[in-house]
C-alpha cells in the first residue's frame, strides 16, 4: 500500500534541505579570525608629518587641488591641514604641520618595515605604532617612488614578523585579505577575491599589479594582502576611484616585486634597473597588419639611443620586440616591467620581428639612468618647480636633430605643472620662456627666475619635430 505525503511534509523536508544546504555553503567559506590574530601583531601604523608653507588664502576653504580625488591616484597619504586653532592659519606667510596615515608591516626582527613611498614622502617625522600601542620614530632607509616601495628602520629587536608567501602563486578568484588602517581606525581586516593579475596600471609600468575587491581606503596604503596561508603576498597600494573612496577596485603590489626593491634599498640604498635604451609605442591593429603579424602584440620600437644597449646589440628602429627572455610582451606597457627587474650588465635574449621574419638579439642591458633617484636625495630646484628630471643630450643626438643644446627629459612627475602642460619622457627640452639650455644647471638657472601664475612658452623636441608647449607654475 502506497503511503501519501502530505503537504506539510514535503514543506517540511525542503525546508530541511534548504538548511543544510546553507549550512554546508557557510562551511565553505573561509574563516579569518586565525590568520588575523596571527598576523596583527606584524602590521603596524604609520603616521608621518611635516611643515610645510601654509596654503593662500585663495585656496577652497584652506584646501588646494591635490586634495581633489584623482582616478589611479596615490590616495592613501593625503595630507590634511591642521584643525584651526592649532597651528598657523593659511594665507598669513607662515608654516603648518601636516599630517598623514598609512600601513605597513614588519619584515624583520630588527626593525625592517615595508610600506608605500608615498606614505612617507617629504616626511619630517615618522612614527611606526605597533599593536601592543608602543610607538617608535622610524628613519627611511631607501625609497623607490617607480614600484612605490619605501623601506623603513625603527631601533627596536625581537619584533613580530610576518611569513612572506609567492605572489606567483596567486590565482584568479582566490580568497584574499587586507589589515590596515582605514581614516585611522587601526587593524580593520577587509576581505575579497583576486580579481586579475598582471594588471599594467597608468603611470606604473614596472610593476605588475594584482587586483582585488577587498575594501580599500585611505590609511590601508602599505598594508599587507595576505592569502588563506596567512602569508603576505602584496602590498595594497592604489585604488580606482571617482569618488575618493573605495569602489570594488584595489590594486595592491607583489609581495615577489617588493621585496626585491626592499633587498635593494637595504644593501645599497635604491633600485638598480636594467636599461634597453628604446622609445616604444603599442602595436595597433592597422600596424599589426602592415607588419605581417595575426594580432596586435609586442612593442615596437619607434626610436633608440644611438649610444644605448639596443643599439649596441643589433636593434633597429621598427622592430617589434615579441619576448624577453621567453616570456611574451603582450603589450608595449610590458617591455618596461621585464626589462627592468633584470640586473644592469646581464643579458636578455629577445624575441624580435623585423621584415616580416622572428630573429633572435642577445643584448647586455645598461643602468636604467633614473635608478640613481631612488635613493632619498634631494632634487635640484627645477625638478622641484617642474617636476621632470633630466639628464644632457647626446652630441650624435643634438647633431641629428640640428641644435646646439637641449636637456632630455628623463622621468615626469604626475600631477606635476610639467605633466600637466604635456610633457612627455623622451622630450628635448631646448628653450624655457625664449631661454635656451644646454645642462641641468642651466635649466636650474633659468626655473629659478621664472614669474608664477603667467603662462611660460616652452619649446621642445618630440620625434624628431619641434614644437612650443605652455606650462604655469603654481
Amino acid at each position: 500500500m502506497k503511503r501519501l505525503i502530505f503537504p506539510s511534509t514535503l514543506w517540511l523536508c525542503l525546508v530541511a534541505v534548504l538548511v543544510f544546504s546553507s549550512h554546508a555553503q557557510a562551511q565553505q567559506l573561509p574563516d579569518f579570525t586565525v590568520l588575523v590574530e596571527k598576523a596583527a601583531p606584524g602590521v603596524v601604523n604609520i603616521s608621518t608629518s611635516r611643515t610645510v608653507p601654509s596654503r593662500s588664502s585663495s585656496s577652497f576653504h584652506g584646501f588646494g587641488e591635490e586634495d581633489i580625488p584623482e582616478i589611479f591616484r596615490h590616495f592613501f597619504g593625503d595630507r590634511f591641514p591642521v584643525p584651526p586653532g592649532q597651528g598657523e592659519g593659511p594665507g598669513q606667510g607662515r608654516n603648518e604641520e601636516r599630517q598623514s596615515l598609512g600601513s605597513g608591516f614588519v619584515i624583520s626582527e630588527d626593525g625592517y618595515v615595508l610600506t608605500n613611498a608615498h606614505v612617507v614622502e617629504d616626511a619630517d617625522e615618522i612614527l611606526v605604532r605597533f599593536n601592543d600601542r608602543r610607538e617608535l620614530e622610524a628613519e627611511i632607509v631607501g625609497s623607490d617612488p617607480q614600484t612605490d616601495i619605501a623601506l623603513l628602520k625603527v631601533d627596536a629587536s625581537g619584533l613580530p614578523t610576518l611569513n612572506l608567501g609567492d605572489s606567483d602563486d596567486l590565482n584568479v578568484g582566490e580568497w584574499v585579505a587586507a589589515i590596515g588602517s582605514p581614516f585611522g581606525f587601526d587593524y580593520s581586516v577587509t576581505a575579497g577575491i583576486v580579481s586579475a593579475i598582471n594588471r599594467t596600471l597608468p603611470r606604473d609600468a614596472y610593476v605588475p599589479f594584482i587586483q582585488t575587491d577587498v575594501a580599500i581606503n585611505p590609511g590601508n596604503s602599505g598594508g599587507p594582502l595576505f592569502n588563506l596561508d596567512g602569508e603576505v603576498v602584496g602590498i595594497n597600494s592604489q585604488i580606482f576611484t571617482r569618488s575618493g573612496g573605495f569602489m570594488g577596485l584595489s590594486f595592491a603590489i607583489p609581495i615577489n616585486v617588493a621585496m626585491d626593491v626592499a633587498d635593494q634599498l637595504r644593501d645599497d640604498g635604491r633600485v638598480n634597473r636594467g636599461w634597453l635604451g628604446v622609445m616604444i609605442q603599442p602595436v595597433s591593429r592597422d600596424l599589426a597588419e602592415s607588419f605581417g603579424m595575426e594580432t596586435p602584440t609586442g612593442a615596437l620600437i619607434a626610436d633608440l639611443d644611438p649610444k644605448g644597449p639596443a643599439a649596441r646589440g643589433g636593434l633597429e628602429a621598427g622592430d617589434v620586440i615579441l619576448e624577453v627572455n621567453g616570456e611574451d610582451v603582450e603589450r608595449s606597457s610590458t617591455l618596461p616591467r621585464l626589462i627592468g627587474r633584470v640586473a644592469p650588465g646581464d643579458e636578455v635574449e629577445l624575441r624580435v620581428l623585423r621584415d616580416g621574419r622572428e630573429i633572435n638579439e642577445q643584448v647586455e642591458l645598461g643602468r636604467w639612468p633614473n635608478s640613481e633617484q631612488a635613493s632619498p636625495s634631494q632634487p635640484d630646484n627645477s625638478q622641484v618647480r617642474l617636476g621632470v628630471a633630466v639628464r644632457e643630450v647626446d652630441d650624435a643626438v643634438r647633431q641629428k636633430l640640428n641644435i646646439q643644446g637641449g636637456v632630455e627629459v628623463t622621468n615626469v612627475e604626475p600631477q606635476s605643472v610639467a605633466a600637466q602642460a604635456g610633457i612627455r619622457p623622451g622630450d628635448i627640452l631646448v628653450s624655457i620662456d625664449q631661454k635656451s639650455v644646454s645642462s641641468s644647471q642651466e635649466l636650474a638657472e633659468v626655473v629659478e627666475q621664472l614669474p608664477k601664475d603667467r603662462a611660460i612658452p616652452l619649446r621642445v623636441y618630440r620625434d624628431g619635430r619641434s614644437l612650443f608647449v605652455a606650462l604655469r607654475l603654481q
